[in-house]
């Protein structure tokens, strides 16, 4: 049995992953895999991948390209979902703000410095035409950190996925003040070098595992159910976000990274770009 330690946020995108898992389909090809839940997101994952604490990663398109440019030791191996990823953006429910436009030169509630929620703060800037130099950031780790922050006013606003952060909106926590949707396949999966080079085909056929699983996920009987319990939503709320999310079984490819590449350049989150050999590898 080969152990292969993976993580990934513990949101609706993930559930083919714990199927899978519970289903034995990867116990039945000798790969235990070890699935850890990252609440902290995208950041906290790639720093798991630098320092060997996880060996894969599902995670944000723009986080891992970043963080790959900047020296992690890992590829892109496919998109996992290639639908985007619709960013809500929240201030708290009494906040004097009212729409997008007042939140320019506030304060944005991240996770961590180079997550998902920073990226697309910058994104999100360009968008509206505010200068990028003027956000200013407040690490707050977590979602429950974020609701801290915008109820004590230590921040002004938090970007998050939508679907997750609406039962905060529907307890009166949050008010949705606008979305902001990734320009690209929103997530894909990543491995550490290291595991690449001594266990291709294992990485192989954990692929071929989550991509059967992915295709038949929407088609299982009384699936929004199981994902409304699973992760406190409404059922007409999951099945909205099912029709908009469309899983992948494509690798990622180099006009999708270049893409990629040229906006997070142009928002001058990254001071270079890299090669689609340093950035991928198809397994």
């Amino acid at each position: 049995m080969t152990t292969i330690k993976i993580a990934g946020v513990p949101e609706h995108f993930n559930l083919p992953w714990h199927l899978a898992i519970e289903n034995g389909d990867f116990e039945k090809q000798n790969i235990d895999l070890q699935w850890t839940d990252v609440p902290e997101g995208t950041g906290k994952m790639c720093q798991m991948l630098r320092d060997g604490e996880t060996d894969v990663a599902v995670i944000l398109t723009e986080g891992i390209v970043k963080d790959i440019i900047a020296g992690n030791p890992s590829k892109i191996v496919q998109v996992y979902v290639e639908s985007p990823l619709i960013w809500g953006i929240h201030v708290a429910a009494n906040s004097d703000y009212t729409d997008l436009a007042d939140l320019e030169n506030t304060t944005v509630a991240i996770s961590r410095l180079g997550s998902g929620s920073q990226l697309m703060a910058y994104v999100n800037a360009g968008n509206q035409g505010w200068k990028t130099e003027n956000l200013q950031f407040k690490i707050v780790n977590t979602i429950d950190g974020a609701v801290e922050a915008l109820t004590n006013g230590t921040a002004d606003y938090f970007m998050w996925e939508r679907f997750m952060t609406k039962p905060l909106v529907d307890k009166g926590t949050f008010r949705r003040v606008g979305d902001c949707p990734t320009p690209w396949p929103c997530f894909v999966i990543a491995v550490r070098n290291e595991i690449l080079e001594k266990q291709p085909k294992i990485i192989s056929e954990i692929i071929k595992i989550i991509n059967n699983a992915t295709q038949k996920f929407k088609a299982i009987p009384g699936i929004e159910k199981t994902l409304a319990s699973k992760y406190d939503q409404k059922i007409e709320d999951i099945e909205e976000w099912l029709s908009l999310t469309r899983w992948s079984q494509n690798t990622f490819s180099e006009i999708m990274l270049n893409k990629v590449q040229n906006q997070l350049f142009q928002l001058k989150i990254i001071e270079k770009k890299g090669t689609f050999d340093d950035i991928v590898k198809t397994v």
